[in-house]
């Protein structure tokens, strides 16, 4: 056997798959979205066996996208479970066949508490189908299994259809960026979207801060102590007057001149870039990466005030994913 060619008559028959579901697109699919957009709970998503997985996978896609979803195995569901279903739901029901047992034992009591079903099903006049408000067909020519058996063409046209029902309504709904981040806290755009400098910069104990008319010698301890590569300078109260960075110490080192002989007020930088706390994560990203000469922290001044309340490192932005 030739694997590449065996791959390639996989995807060629699953191509084919979804090219002929393609042309079956009717008004059906426009009352399915229809129905499930004006559905004032939620969309119930089942199957048995690897249309399960899939019902798994098309709930979790509904969800991240603003449609609320579950997915429920029709088996569990008749043990207990359908208790899950409530009047105001709409089911999602995915079967090959249409004849799958644990669905249709499910039907009559969809049917007694009037739960619209909606059905993915390669069988057009199968009981499912006939038991469905709306079935969408999705036939299938052949498994891309060598002894048609294995759900393969059948599941990936069930997924597709699932994932077109979900952008419908993802659209329908006009989900912006800003609500699929809050729903994807973990990702990086969900980071990008949501995280603020104050999630992110060093604050109290961890905040390098130096008094200007303190010693060289305490603005070296709170730079190499704390690890950050700088330290703000500040007055009596808090207010930033300047920065030393690294850069700055070198600068002072290289030009012959003794350190400890100077004040900190000669070696700061007296007009830092800053940043505000409640700004987002990537403001700071982008002004420490989109300028002649990068660097690497800024002060973070607590919000219509300049109150020094911590500093951020690029070296932080980065390991959040940013």
């Amino acid at each position: 056997m030739n694997v590449l060619t065996e791959i390639d008559r996989v995807f060629q028959l699953e191509i084919e798959t979804l090219i002929k579901v393609r042309k079956t697109l009717n008004g059906s699919y426009s009352e399915a979205v229809e129905l499930l957009f004006t559905c004032t709970g939620k969309v119930v998503v089942s199957g048995a066996g690897k249309s399960g997985l899939i019902a798994q996978k098309i709930a979790a896609t509904m969800v991240s996208t603003g449609t609320p979803a579950v997915s429920l195995h029709p088996g569990d569901a008749m043990h207990g479970d359908v208790g899950v279903i409530r009047n105001e739901d709409v089911v999602l029901a995915i079967s090959k066949s249409g004849e799958t047992e644990e669905l249709l034992n499910l039907l009559p009591h969809l049917k007694r508490a009037k739960v619209p079903v909606i059905s993915i099903t390669a069988s057009s006049g199968s009981t499912l189908a006939r038991g469905s408000k709306i079935a969408l067909y999705t036939p299938v020519d052949a498994e891309a299994c060598p002894l048609n058996l294995a759900p393969t063409s059948s599941t990936t046209a069930a997924l597709v259809v699932g994932d077109a029902l979900a952008v419908a309504l993802m659209k329908m709904r006009g989900f912006q960026p800003e609500q699929f981040a809050l729903l994807h806290p973990g990702g990086q755009l969900g980071k990008r979207l949501t995280m603020t400098v104050a999630d992110i910069m060093r604050s109290g104990e961890n905040n390098p801060v130096v008094i200007v008319n303190g010693t060289v010698h305490d603005m070296l301890f709170e730079i190499t102590g704390k690890l950050s590569g700088a330290v703000s300078v500040v007055d009596d109260s808090g207010q930033l007057l300047g920065l030393v960075t690294d850069h700055d110490i070198r600068g002072v080192l290289e030009q012959g001149k003794d350190l400890f002989s100077l004040n900190i007020s000669d070696i700061m930088n007296n007009s830092p870039t800053y940043i505000r706390s409640e700004e987002m994560a990537t403001e700071a990203l982008d002004l420490m990466e989109n300028r002649e000469s990068p660097f690497m922290v800024l002060p973070v001044l607590e919000k219509q005030s300049n109150i020094v309340v911590g500093i951020i490192h690029l070296h932080d932005l980065v390991s959040k994913g940013l």
